[in-house]
């Protein structure tokens, strides 16, 4: 009895990204910027989805440069959430790899 509520609890866990997987597999993108889209209409499109599905909506607030209070709402799908993160870091090592060597005083 004790070696059965384990392994119902790891089939559970095993079965549980195969059903989420499956709810949002024949989800389309969304057929406008989610910058463009409102909160509802994101609420909405994301209904049924899971957090890690490619085309869940995300967004975040980020201040504006040179102001204190006004902040500007970017939201993207998942899958383009990392690709603008990897292109801000492929754009910070190209930084970095550019100014190593010229930040030497050379007399």
């Amino acid at each position: 009895m004790n070696h059965i509520l384990p392994a119902l609890v790891a089939a559970a866990l095993f079965a549980a990204p195969a059903f989420a997987a499956e709810a949002g597999a024949d989800r389309a993108p969304p057929s406008k910027p989610p910058s463009a889209m409102t909160p509802t209409e994101i609420k909405a499109y994301n209904e049924g989805l899971p957090q890690t599905h490619p085309y869940y909506i995300k967004c975040r607030k980020m201040l504006e440069i040179g102001s204190l209070v006004k902040k500007n709402r970017t939201c993207y799908t998942n899958e383009k959430w990392k690709e603008v993160i990897a292109q801000g870091n492929q754009n910070a090592r190209d930084t970095a790899e550019a100014m190593v060597g010229k930040a030497v005083n050379s007399n």
